[in-house]
């Protein structure tokens, strides 16, 4: 039976699934013909992505957070399978709007990136497109059954995009090591969803996935009761770290973060920004969407310990990634420093630090594109990702200097840059402690705690500038040498159009971030209410 259906949000779903569907038809001769449809399904997605995102009501998402709702827009809601509680549900709240953005900006760029690749073309442009789809199903899915298919679907493109066409020296060993951290990870939270689901179904006498019944159930406090017996150990205490843990995974949460440089440096250039741009922020959404929105009192109870993880996060990442001489090495641990910041920011819990974790996950997701794109464009002219063995590519790339340079900036805070305007909030969050009175014999949920985190997590931003203007230095200024690099070409027009279009949004969010940071807040309100803000 049809709920209600707007269709926008299927379409999005869908165009990536048929242009793939189309891709597959074709002979395998057709290199161009599946490039340039491609192109067309990933660009249809994005204009349908901007769509939604300037559509979304704000107004209606602040009224219902004012009630403790979440609020979703253009939602497509089938019944599926009514006799265990699972519907075809799709919709877009503040948070998941900007991410359906950026999955549609990262999977268009891709393509365009990944415009010369000639071994397998067909194949690696469907797998693509399937790897998308996969990425667009987790942000807008409402029933959890779905979110966690979806979640599934996106790890197994992933693979084969790795191993196939990934760099040849690790391909193997990275892309196991990497659906294995995934798959345990997801194994561990899918157990957490089920103890959720049963436990909502015996007290409501309602079994459904669907979110926002159990977000009902949270809001009468079903998760507070004792899991089994007359236990003291509530669902909400218990089931919390293997929930949130287990998708904050993908995320790259210390110290499960080990798959994921690997990850990265193995995949072809567009692979890496979906994977660090847009992957990584699955695990992230999907902790804060099941973790913390349903289980309030379990992250008032283990956030505190938990953002000392990301706090190794932030700082461990960034002093790895300083010592890296591999360029593209540098960029994966600098993701896993800036995914930090995201789980930080939901651990500060409350309203400024969790909308500036929005922000950052969008903002990083551009800017980490945006970082291996150039890495990419750099090593298909170099043959070499060995920082000192290169230089004075100014010279010959100067379109690429340029767009690493801003993403630089944004890496490092800069004010007037995305970077700026996620990171300030988190801090700021950081410093203000979570919105919920903390016992006083706790000593993690004390403001002093909160404040020393801050302090020491400031040190993430220094070491990140200076593995910044150190990659700056080396790669892009200096004298070029001729003879070890002969006939360096310029990049082609489509990706000049990628860069353009990834800088375009880093610039547009630091200078007027009212296009994005009231939709966040707005999607976070009723997260921090339940909270006890």
């Amino acid at each position: 039976m049809v709920i209600t259906f707007s269709g926008a949000l299927t379409g999005i779903l869908l165009t990536p699934v048929i242009g793939a569907i189309i891709i597959l038809l074709l002979n395998k001769e057709s290199r161009e013909q599946a490039r340039i449809i491609a192109a067309m399904s990933t660009g249809i997605a994005l204009l349908l992505a901007l769509g939604v995102f300037f559509g979304y009501d704000v107004d209606a998402a602040n009224a219902a957070a004012a009630n403790g709702e979440t609020y979703f827009a253009f939602e497509d809601h089938v019944q599926w399978i009514e006799s265990v509680g699972i519907s075809y549900h799709l919709g877009v709240d503040g948070i998941s709007a900007p991410m359906v953005l950026l999955t549609a900006l990262a999977g268009f760029t891709g393509v365009l990136i990944s415009w010369k690749i000639e071994d397998r073309t067909r194949e690696f442009m469907a797998f693509f497109l399937l790897l998308v789809a996969g990425v667009f199903g987790v942000f807008m899915a409402v029933d959890l059954f779905v979110l966690f298919f979806f979640y599934e679907l996106s790890i197994f493109p992933m693979y084969f995009l790795i191993v196939i066409w990934g760099w040849v020296k690790t391909r193997e060993y990275a892309a196991m090591k990497l659906t294995l951290y995934i798959l345990i990870g997801s194994v561990v939270a899918l157990i957490g969803l089920l103890a959720l689901y049963f436990k909502a179904g015996e007290a409501t006498g309602v079994y459904s996935f669907d979110f926002v019944h159990l977000n009902e159930a949270a809001r009468a406090g079903v998760f507070d009761l004792p899991f089994f017996g007359d236990s003291g150990v509530t669902t909400a205490r218990l089931w919390f770290p293997a929930i949130f843990i287990g998708f904050g995974v993908l995320a790259g949460i210390w110290p499960f973060h080990n798959w994921s440089p690997d990850g990265h440096v193995a995949a072809p250039t567009a692979v890496s920004m979906i994977h660090a741009g847009v992957l990584m922020k699955l695990g992230a959404f999907a902790a804060l969407r099941v973790g913390v929105q349903l289980l309030p009192d379990g992250a008032r109870m283990h956030l505190p310990w938990i953002i000392f993880l990301t706090l190794i996060n932030v700082v461990y990442g960034a002093l790895i990634a300083f010592r890296q001489r591999d360029f593209k090495y540098v960029i994966g641990f600098s993701s896993v420093s800036h995914m930090g910041l995201v789980s930080m920011g939901f651990a500060t819990m409350n309203l400024t630090g969790m909308t500036g974790a929005g922000l950052q996950m969008f903002s990083h997701g551009v800017m980490t594109a945006l970082f291996f794109a150039c890495v990419g464009m750099v090593y298909d002219r170099a043959h070499t990702r060995d920082i000192p063995s290169l230089g004075g590519f100014a010279r010959k790339l100067p379109w690429v200097a340029v767009a690493f340079i801003i993403g630089g900036f944004v890496s490092m805070g800069m004010p007037g840059l995305s970077g700026f305007v996620a990171e300030f909030p988190i801090f700021v969050g950081l410093w203000d402690g979570p919105v919920f009175e903390p016992d006083p014999d706790w000593l993690t949920g004390s403001f002093n705690y909160y404040a020393a985190i801050a302090i020491v997590a400031v040190l993430g931003i220094i070491i990140t500038a200076a593995y910044v203007l150190r990659i700056v230095g080396q790669v892009f200024f200096g004298e070029f040498n001729e003879e070890r690099f002969p006939g360096v070409t310029a990049i082609s027009l489509y990706d000049k159009i990628a860069l353009v279009m990834l800088v375009f949004w880093l610039v547009l969010v630091g200078i007027y971030p009212r296009v994005m940071a009231p939709m966040i807040e707005s999607g976070v309100r009723p997260i921090v209410s339940m909270l006890g803000g």
